[in-house]
């Protein structure tokens, strides 16, 4: 899932470590989140959403994956 966690993290001027402290999470968890290798738990994604005053889908991109055989 695509993200723009980075983007807004940025845009505040915060680095990943004082990001993830505000969250109570690593900056382990953030690097992945904003790699996309990561996808946070609904509750984690609501938090990031209030922290950034977004809504979700502001931040979390949901591409929907086609079916190659359609």
């Amino acid at each position: 899932m695509k993200n723009n966690v980075e983007k807004f993290r940025k845009e505040m001027r915060l680095n990943q470590e004082s990001f993830a402290k505000e969250l109570k999470v690593s900056r382990q968890t953030i690097s992945a989140i904003e790699n996309g290798k990561y996808n946070p738990s609904l509750e984690l994604a609501f938090e990031i959403s209030r922290f950034f005053n977004k809504t979700i889908e502001e931040i979390f991109i949901y591409e929907v994956m086609k079916n190659e055989k359609e």
